[in-house]
């Protein structure tokens, strides 16, 4: 999708987004796990791009983060987590911004700016072009490694399975379109990592056959 088409499509989504990326299935899958499980290493000052609904706002260490920027394209994303933060009792600021984080992180927070920077489940939805386009923005803005610095992504990817991987690349477009929300499920999220300038995997992760995996990625240069 384009920054302008998954802004109008996912503010009608929003409400019920929690369906598809949320709940029962998710726990099933392993994702709820592997959320927490990702989201344990984010510490200092931390940027979450395309937050969605804020699926993940209950999952950061209160004494690791000292607080949190929240990025959506979507204003009826942002609404749907802003609703969900009231629920928690978080000890640490957390600032929503309307963003496209394909092109507007590095103008609007500067570079080296934040200690984590985290995604889940975002990539797919922009497409491969996107989807590298992001992964420079999320480089620039996050600290060095000799700083501490880490991007945590967590994303749909083409399996590990040649037979799961066959289906993915057959229904891809199909599914997108039919009822994942614009998300292109079988990107190889490693090779857009690995042709990212200054961007390098430190872990990698597969859950359910290598159809999700989490990735903890340090700036280098």
């Amino acid at each position: 999708l384009s920054p302008e088409d998954a802004s109008l499509a996912y503010d009608k989504y929003a409400s019920s987004y929690d369906e598809l990326d949320g709940g029962t299935a998710s726990s099933i899958l392993g994702l709820d796990e592997a959320r927490s499980q990702l989201l344990a290493k984010a510490s200092g000052k931390v940027l979450e791009i395309g937050v969605g609904t804020g699926l993940n706002l209950a999952k950061y260490d209160p004494l690791a983060v000292t607080s949190l920027t929240v990025a959506d394209i979507s204003e009826g994303m942002l609404q749907e987590a802003k609703e969900r933060l009231q629920a928690l009792n978080l000890p640490f600021p957390v600032d929503f911004v309307k963003a496209d984080a394909t092109s507007q992180l590095s103008d609007l927070f500067g570079e080296n700016a934040f200690d984590t920077v985290v995604d889940s489940f975002s990539l797919c939805v922009m497409g491969n072009e996107g989807a590298k386009m992001c992964l420079s923005q999320m480089t620039k803005v996050v600290k060095n490694e000799s700083h501490g610095g880490r991007v945590l992504l967590l994303e749909n990817n083409k399996s590990s399975n040649p037979i799961f991987g066959m289906y993915q690349d057959i229904t891809a477009e199909a599914a997108a379109s039919a009822g994942g929300k614009g998300c292109v499920y079988n990107q190889d999220v490693r090779s857009l990592i690995k042709n990212t300038s200054g961007l390098e995997i430190e872990e990698e992760t597969s859950y359910v056959a290598g159809l999700f995996r989490a990735y903890v990625c340090v700036k280098s240069m």
